[in-house]
């Protein structure tokens, strides 16, 4: 499977039509139906269902295009980096975090390195630490912010001091607003939104202890960002970090801590043995000359 094949896929699947993509290609369309089939040979799979006026893809060619989508993504930064691979420091750093606090970190971080290196820049992935990991791994991102608990064991890290405290996020108008703070007791019966992250529900059951059978969880979501809207509308109280909290209109949003408190602590890592970019390796040394003075 060659590259410039796949990327004539993606071509086609974007303008949902072989004489267009031929035409955006610069190639005639016989030669792209052709490489085409020839791919769908290879593969011993049909990859597009072709109507009269457009072409659609079937479940393997979804499938494929989600792939060939990460792929070039992975080869358009591989060859960035070996093009920065300069002796002035360009190039691009991917950096991977939840909505976190602890990201009023990383500005400081970026503006000193940024004065240093003006050359580089930034790509902020937002995302649960779980899908950062997996990004990591890929190689498709150079450092995460994580949320803990996650698993370390493949990666270099400096655990970050502070913590990430747990709140329910509401609507001002909603019931329990009325409370400086929110027990477990306060939650059993209403109608939640809890973390999607398997381990941080297994953080949140513990805190509820003997209530965990009586809750009425609604629905799960792995950022704060969508349960916030489900919050403002009052269809359900939802549990999740202070995250960005400190930047809401208090008028539409607001929120109570937990009472006993909830709270973890966030790990920047990067992984262990991995060949970086010259960028992203200067930011590494960066990060770890600030951070551990």
């Amino acid at each position: 499977m060659e590259i410039r094949v796949l990327r004539y896929f993606l071509t086609v699947v974007r303008e949902e039509s072989i004489t267009r993509a031929a035409e955006v290609l610069h190639i005639t369309q016989p030669t792209l139906s052709r490489q085409l089939s020839q791919m769908e040979d290879q593969m011993g799979v049909k990859l597009f269902v072709r109507g009269s006026r457009k072409i659609s893809l079937t479940n393997e060619g979804l499938l494929l295009r989600r792939r060939a989508e990460e792929i070039l993504e992975l080869v358009d930064k591989t060859e960035q980096e070996l093009i920065a691979q300069e002796e002035q420091v360009e190039g691009s750093v991917s950096i991977g975090c939840g909505d976190l606090r602890t990201v009023q970190r990383l500005p400081e971080l970026i503006r000193t390195f940024h004065e240093k290196y003006p050359l580089v820049t930034f790509d902020l992935y937002t995302a649960t630490a779980d899908h950062v990991t997996e990004r990591m791994d890929r190689g498709l991102t150079d450092i995460g912010l994580l949320l803990e608990p996650v698993d370390l064991e493949k990666y270099d890290f400096i655990r970050l001091a502070g913590k990430e405290t747990c709140v329910v996020t509401m609507h001002p108008d909603a019931p329990l607003a009325a409370k400086e703070y929110i027990t477990p007791e306060d939650l059993a019966g209403v109608p939640l939104i809890m973390p999607r992250r398997a381990s941080i529900q297994s953080e949140i059951a513990n805190w509820f202890g003997e209530y965990y059978n009586k809750l009425h969880v609604l629905m799960t979501s792995n950022l704060p960002a969508g349960s916030a809207v489900m919050a403002n509308q009052q269809l359900a109280y939802s549990i999740n970090t202070c995250g960005s909290v400190d930047f809401w209109d208090q008028t539409k949003l607001t929120y109570r801590p937990l009472k006993p408190e909830l709270s973890a602590t966030c790990a920047l890592a990067w992984k262990r043995q991995q060949p970086f970019g010259i960028a992203a390796e200067k930011f590494i040394e960066h990060v770890c000359k600030a951070l551990q003075k």
